[in-house]
């Protein structure tokens, strides 16, 4: 009896790709077909309720392609859930995600899997440099140490998705039920044996990027909400210090000559009690909404293209078979 290959199942988020898409299969079907020797791939695309033609161009693709497949969220959910989604609703022996502009080379999906069968359970793109300006590389350089240092647990510098991972690390972090899934993070987070391989990101190879300034900031704050604790415990190592200036302050309005003391102590008191407020507000409206439990994300059954729609094809097409085999002898 033959060996059953492992599934790997490549993760490809779409949003309005539709130019993109048909050249990220051209850059990624050999990587595929070697992958085939030894595994049975199946690209999955994570569309974000994309409003162009994407869905129909990947349609397109899996009409010759039957393990192409395709995942649309009702909605659109941001780029974090839309990836945990996808490890939710997919069935593999190994995750890969790889976004589809190919900034992230698709044949580096080799090298990953090359470290896999070394005994890595998690293999992921060390990013060194990119083509972008010197300033915004150097304000991620910033936040990724910032958000390192101010994490509750482990972060891996200089990471984004761009990696593998076994079952067991999506089944660790799949666990979580945050309302703002950070999949780095949760990577760092829940351990195993990792490896980091250096590259240099490119430019895309096609259309326009949908990142802004102001979605990087909301990524940002998010993703440090999300990694620690920091900020809500900022209140309690200031407060000696605080305590300490309103004393000096009262001693100091005690005097005639000092009266602008009473005014810094109005401001410096609103200061430290709404900081106190806002972080408190910011963690236990997460907290509640962690607490609910609801999805992140839903299907579009409609434009979507299971794993499982397809396995129970498979068994339907057999049984078919099987009955008619069955006919023919009687």
């Amino acid at each position: 009896m033959a060996k059953r290959k492992q599934v790997v199942a490549i993760l490809v988020p779409v949003y309005n790709e539709e130019k993109v898409i048909p050249l990220f299969f051209q850059r990624i079907a050999p990587v595929i077909d070697q992958l085939a020797v030894e595994f049975t791939p199946h690209l999955i695309f994570l569309n974000n309720a994309s409003t162009d033609g994407s869905v129909e161009v990947i349609s397109e693709i899996r009409r010759n392609h039957p393990d192409v497949y395709l995942l649309s969220l009702a909605k659109n959910v941001g780029y974090q859930r839309s990836i945990e989604f996808g490890l939710r609703h997919s069935t593999a022996d190994i995750y890969m995600f790889i976004d589809v502009d190919c900034e992230d080379p698709p044949e580096m999906l080799l090298q990953f899997i090359q470290h896999y069968k070394e005994g890595y359970d998690v293999v992921y793109g060390e990013r060194v440099d990119r083509i972008e300006v010197s300033s915004i590389k150097f304000l991620r350089k910033v936040f990724y140490r910032l958000m390192r240092a101010l994490a509750d647990e482990d972060i891996i510098l200089d990471m984004a998705e761009f990696s593998l991972m076994t079952n067991e690390v999506r089944e660790a972090i799949i666990q979580d039920s945050s309302s703002f899934p950070f999949i780095r993070a949760s990577i760092g987070r829940v351990g195993f044996k990792r490896k980091g391989i250096p590259y240099r990101r490119d430019k895309r190879i096609a259309g326009e990027t949908h990142y802004n300034i102001w979605g990087m900031v909301i990524f940002a704050i998010g993703g440090i909400l999300s990694s620690g604790t920091w900020l809500l415990r900022l209140a309690t190592y200031c407060l000696p210090f605080w305590l300490l200036t309103m004393v000096t302050l009262a001693g100091l309005a005690s005097f005639g000559s000092f009266s602008w003391a009473y005014t810094w102590m109005v401001v410096l008191g609103f200061a430290y009690c709404g900081s106190v407020l806002s972080f408190l507000s910011i963690y236990l409206a997460r907290t509640y909404k962690n607490t609910l439990g609801r999805p992140n994300a839903f299907l579009d059954r409609k434009h979507s293209y299971p794993q499982a729609l397809a396995a129970r094809e498979a068994r339907s097409s057999s049984h078919t078979v099987d009955s008619e085999d069955a006919s023919a002898r009687f």
